[in-house]
C-alpha cells in the first residue's frame, strides 16, 4: 500500500511538473514575442503611427489601416455573430441528437480548420468578380468584401462555442422552465440564453481576435488603401495587409512601421484574449 502511494505522488509530482514546465515554456515564447516586436517597432511607436496615414511613406503612419481593420473587422463579427448565435441555438436546442445536427456539426468542424486564403478566394469569386463585371472591367474590391470574407472565418467559431456553452446549462434548468409551462422559444431565448450569455459573448470576442490578424482574405477582397476611407464599399487599407505589404519592402523605415503595427496587433488581440477570460472567470464566480 504505501509503496502504491508513493508511486502515485511521484507520478503526480511529475505530471505536475511537466505541465508547469510546459506553461513557463509556452509563456517564454509569448514573450519573447512581445519583447522581439517591441524592440524592432520601437522606433516607429511614437504618435505619428496613430495620426498619420500610409500616403505619406516613409514619414507616414497606419492611422488608415487602423481604422480600416476596425471598420472590417467589427463588419465580420456584425454579419456572423447573429448568425452563429441562431445555428449554433439550433444545434443545441432543437437538432441536438440528430443526424442533420452531427452533419451540420461535422462541416462546422471542417470550416474550423479551413485555410482563409480560401475563404478569400471565394468571397473574390462570388463578390468582388460579379460586380467587376456590372462596372465593365473597373475591379471593386471593397471592405464590405473583406468583411464578408471574415464572417466566414468567425462564423464557425462563434456557433461552436454557442452549441458548446448552451450544451453545458443544466438539464434540470429546462426541466424546471417546461414543468411550468414556459414555451420553448421562451425558455430559448429568455433564461438558455442568458445563461450561456458570458460564454457566447467570449465565444464573440475569440472569433474577433482571430479574424483580426488575418491578412491573405484581405489581399483578394480589401485589397488595400493609402487614404483614410470610411465608406466599406471602397478599397479599405487595413493592418495586416500593411504589415505583409511593409515587410516586403527593402526600406528600413518601412520595415520599423510594419514591427510597429505588428506590436499594436499583437496587443489588441491579447487584450480581447484576456478580455475573454476575465468574463468567463466572472461568470463562474457568479455561478459558485
Amino acid at each position: 500500500m504505501g509503496a502504491l502511494y508513493l508511486r502515485r505522488r511521484i507520478t503526480n509530482w511529475l505530471a505536475l511538473g511537466l505541465s508547469m514546465l510546459a506553461t513557463l515554456i509556452g509563456l517564454g515564447f509569448l514573450g519573447w514575442i512581445l519583447w522581439d516586436t517591441l524592440m524592432r517597432g520601437i522606433s516607429a511607436l511614437n504618435l505619428r503611427l496613430f495620426s498619420t496615414i500610409t500616403a505619406y511613406g516613409n514619414e507616414g503612419g497606419l492611422a488608415n489601416a487602423m481604422v480600416g481593420s476596425l471598420i472590417i473587422d467589427l463588419l465580420g463579427i456584425a454579419i456572423a455573430t447573429p448568425i452563429g448565435v441562431l445555428a449554433g441555438t439550433w444545434l443545441a436546442e432543437y437538432a441536438h441528437h440528430t443526424k442533420l445536427g452531427e452533419t451540420i456539426r461535422f462541416f462546422n468542424d471542417i470550416l474550423l480548420s479551413a485555410p482563409s486564403i480560401v475563404m478569400g478566394l471565394f468571397v473574390y469569386t462570388i463578390i468582388v468578380l460579379p460586380s467587376t463585371a456590372l462596372t465593365h472591367g473597373n475591379t471593386t474590391f471593397s471592405g464590405f468584401a473583406g468583411g464578408v470574407a471574415l464572417a466566414l472565418i468567425a462564423l464557425p467559431v462563434i456557433v461552436r462555442t454557442t452549441d458548446e456553452m448552451l450544451r453545458l446549462v443544466p438539464s434540470t434548468l429546462r426541466e424546471a422552465a417546461l414543468s411550468l409551462g414556459v414555451p420553448q422559444w421562451k425558455l430559448t431565448t429568455q433564461i438558455l440564453i442568458r445563461a450561456a450569455r458570458s460564454g457566447i459573448v467570449t465565444g464573440v470576442l475569440l472569433a474577433l481576435a482571430r479574424i483580426s490578424g488575418e491578412t491573405a482574405p484581405l489581399l483578394f477582397t480589401a485589397f488595400g488603401n493609402n487614404f483614410m476611407t470610411l465608406n466599406p464599399m471602397e478599397k479599405m487599407a487595413s493592418l495586416p495587409q500593411i504589415i505583409y505589404q511593409y515587410a516586403n519592402d527593402p526600406g528600413d523605415k518601412m520595415h520599423a512601421l510594419a514591427w510597429a503595427g505588428a506590436f499594436v496587433l499583437t496587443m489588441f488581440v491579447l487584450l480581447l484574449s484576456l478580455a475573454s477570460r476575465l468574463i468567463l472567470s466572472r461568470n463562474k464566480v457568479s455561478h459558485d
